[in-house]
């Protein structure tokens, strides 16, 4: 089965999150950033009767020195007066942009990738990121760029000096008042990344006694061996310090996983389940239940029907996430990745704010992670990613007829999903159901159909 959604506009730069590329290669170059930030500057000033201005924020990665600049002068050609505030959380960004009128939020990011990769994500005035429409539009301006600002209307740019502290406020603030972590060990790995910082600091002024890690970016270490792609570091530090909890952040901090006493992972799935719970109990949980992807586990949605609740699942991707969200009055989505979009307090992922309200659930239960994060028994899930050459193969006559067989035999007992990467000639395999013998065979098959439709081109010597 395909995602079940209708196909975006049509875009050669944007993906599924921003623009993504290799840095200082095409097209994530200087260029680019300068070329984008004019165009990005004209259209969210082209209609404004005010003095426009743009938030930028970064991770810690080596290229950003490269492509801030470059995107501050475009922005400035355009227009825009220009906030930087350095390295931060893509929530804290958003949530910047809403507190301070801004009319643009820009984040240089490559997420949970290694630092020789970068991107750049693009957040409206609402602190929304930017819908597939408007990322069309932008490209297009950027082909035929409208007239640029004259020599007096230029932007000017400045330093927030405050803005650590702004963001760290505001994420203690979704703590419940009156709850402490006082007597909780607590390990954050901050993947060397944004939130290095900001991350160890809410922990430590809510109470906890924190062992922080991942906490000395240099420029090239932004990912790498830590951070919530690589949850067995996680594990192993919950074991050597003895902690209550682990939480591994990524390179932006939007996205979580966390680890429990025992060490045993805990994905996104099983947080968004818990938060369901507990803001479900409390009276808290709009909408009727849940928003995911089609990637979440199956489990969660049985969990959630238990409790009388619905799963909604878009395609894959936090913004589809939160898109539906916003459209169904939810407060509660997120991936199994570990992006977690609480409403009541962000527009975005935020893999911190997220983190604190499974620690509160943790205080009010006063029993271990152990207990109070496992929610549901998740099925057997097989992933399988099958990279291609030319055309994809999806939609081939010979891939139909074999979906249509596996689903056949899964019955009503499971789910596949085959989708191409937003990012990469990737085919995406999934699938899930209760015998995991069969949903194993079920994956490799696919994958081994897929590789010979449409072979990988040869890697040049």
């Amino acid at each position: 089965m395909s995602d079940g959604t209708v196909a975006p506009p049509a875009r050669k730069l944007f993906g599924t999150d921003g623009i993504r590329g290799r840095a200082n290669e095409w097209p994530m170059t200087a260029g680019l950033a300068m070329r984008l930030g004019q165009a990005a500057g004209c259209r969210f000033s082209r209609a404004a009767t005010h003095r426009c201005r743009a938030v930028i924020g970064k991770d810690t990665r080596l290229s950003n020195y490269m492509l801030e600049p470059a995107l501050t002068a475009g922005l400035v050609g355009a227009g825009m007066d220009v906030m930087l505030v350095g390295p931060m959380p893509t929530p804290a960004v958003a949530m910047l942009t809403r507190s301070l009128r801004a009319d643009l939020g820009v984040v240089l990011s490559a997420s949970h990738n290694g630092f020789e990769d970068n991107g750049i994500k693009l957040f409206g005035p609402d602190g929304n990121k930017l819908s597939d429409a408007e990322e069309a539009e932008i490209e297009r301006m950027m082909a035929d760029l409208p007239k640029l600002a004259s020599a007096a209307r230029l932007g000017r740019v400045q330093r927030l000096e405050d803005a650590q502290g702004r963001y760290i406020e505001a994420a203690k603030m979704t703590f419940p008042r009156g709850l402490r972590l006082d007597g909780l060990r607590i390990v954050v790995d901050c993947a060397h990344g944004a939130a290095y910082k900001v991350a160890p600091l809410v922990l430590h002024e809510l109470g906890a006694t924190v062992i922080g890690v991942g906490i000395a970016p240099d420029g090239t270490n932004i990912n790498l061996g830590c951070g919530s792609t690589v949850p067995e570091f996680l594990s192993r530090q919950v074991a050597t310090h003895g902690a209550d909890l682990g939480i591994a952040l990524d390179g932006d901090a939007d996205r979580v996983v966390l680890a429990d006493e025992r060490g045993e992972v805990v994905d996104g799935d099983q947080i968004l389940a818990l938060i369901a719970d507990s803001w479900g109990a409390a009276g808290r949980l709009a909408g009727g239940g849940v928003v995911a992807t089609v990637m979440s586990n199956l489990g969660l949605e049985r969990h959630l029907a238990a409790q009388g609740r619905r799963l909604v699942r878009t395609r894959v991707g936090d913004r589809y996430v939160a898109e539906a969200m916003r459209e169904g009055g939810f407060n509660v989505g997120g991936e199994q990745s570990g992006h977690m979009i609480l409403a009541d307090y962000g527009t975005t992922g935020d893999g911190l704010v997220a983190a604190l309200q499974v620690l509160a659930a943790l205080v009010e239960a006063g029993r271990p992670a152990s207990e109070v994060t496992r929610r549901f028994t998740p099925l057997p899930q097989v992933l399988r990613n099958v990279r291609f050459g030319g055309a994809s193969p999806i939609g081939r006559p010979e891939l139909d007829q074999a979906i249509r067989a596996a689903e056949a035999r899964l019955g009503g007992a499971g789910r596949l999903l085959i989708r191409k990467s937003g990012t990469e000639p990737v085919i995406r395999v999934m699938a899930e159901g209760e015998d995991e013998t069969l949903v194993a065979a079920i994956a490799d098959e696919l994958a081994a159909l897929i590789a010979t439709l449409s072979p990988p081109a040869p890697e040049a010597e």
